[in-house]
C-alpha cells in the first residue's frame, strides 16, 4: 500500500475474497490518472514491493499485551488526539462521531457512523486498533497519514448503502509507543473535515 501511495496512485479498497486461505491473500484496488508511463512505473513499483514481501516473508508485528495490565496515560492520549476517551477492562477507547442522512433521518455515532481508537498496553508499547469513518475525498489523506506513522490498514470498505454523504470505512491496527500511535491517529484526523 505504501508503494502505491508513495508513487502517486490511489488505494480504493482493501479486502479478502476467501476464508481460511493459507497463506492469507488480501486484494488491494488501486487507481490513478496521468501519463501512461508514470502510471506504469508506479504500478511496477507496487509489483516489485509485492515480490519483495513474498521473497522476504517479514514477520508479523506482535506485542504481548495483557489488557488487565494496561498502564496507559489516557489523559495524554486524549490531549494528543483531541478527544477524551474512557478506560474499561484495560482498553482506553476514544469515539468520534459523524452525522449522515439515511432515508430522511439523521444517523450518527450511536448507529456506527464513527471513528474509534482502542489502545491497550503501556506507554512504552501499545496496540491500537479501530475504525475511521471518511468522506470519499478524505480517504487518500487518511491512508497516507496512517502509513507514514507505521499503522497498518486492515480493510477499506463501506458499512452501509444509500447514505448521504457517502462514507467509507477503514479498519487499522498498529503496535508501538503509545504517544507515537496517538500522534499518527491525530495526523490522520487532521486530514479530515470533521464536524
Amino acid at each position: 500500500m505504501s508503494a502505491a501511495l508513495d508513487n502517486g496512485l490511489e488505494v480504493t479498497a482493501l479486502h479478502n475474497h476467501f476464508l481460511w486461505d493459507n497463506p492469507k491473500v488480501m486484494f488491494m484496488h488501486i487507481g490513478g490518472m496521468g501519463e501512461g508511463e508514470k502510471l506504469a512505473s508506479a504500478v511496477g513499483k507496487v509489483f516489485d514491493k509485492v515480490k519483495a514481501v513474498i521473497r522476504d516473508k517479514p514477520k508479523s508485528p506482535y506485542a504481548q499485551i495483557d489488557p488487565a495490565q494496561t498502564s496507559l496515560d489516557g489523559k495524554r492520549i486524549a490531549e494528543i488526539v483531541g478527544t477524551p476517551g474512557s478506560l474499561k477492562d484495560g482498553v482506553y477507547k476514544i469515539v468520534i462521531g459523524r452525522t449522515i442522512d439515511m432515508g430522511g433521518h439523521k444517523v450518527g455515532k450511536e448507529m456506527g457512523v464513527n471513528t474509534w481508537a482502542a489502545f491497550a498496553g503501556s506507554d512504552d508499547l501499545a496496540v491500537v486498533d479501530g475504525d475511521i469513518a471518511m468522506l470519499e475525498p478524505e480517504v487518500q489523506g487518511v491512508l497516507k497519514a496512517l502509513r507514514a506513522g507505521g499503522i497498518n490498514i486492515v480493510s477499506i470498505h463501506n458499512h452501509m448503502t444509500f447514505e448521504s454523504p457517502r462514507m467509507v470505512f477503514l479498519h487499522y491496527w498498529g503496535i508501538g509507543p503509545t504517544m507515537q500511535l496517538a500522534r499518527t491517529l491525530r495526523a490522520a484526523l487532521d486530514t479530515q473535515h470533521l464536524d
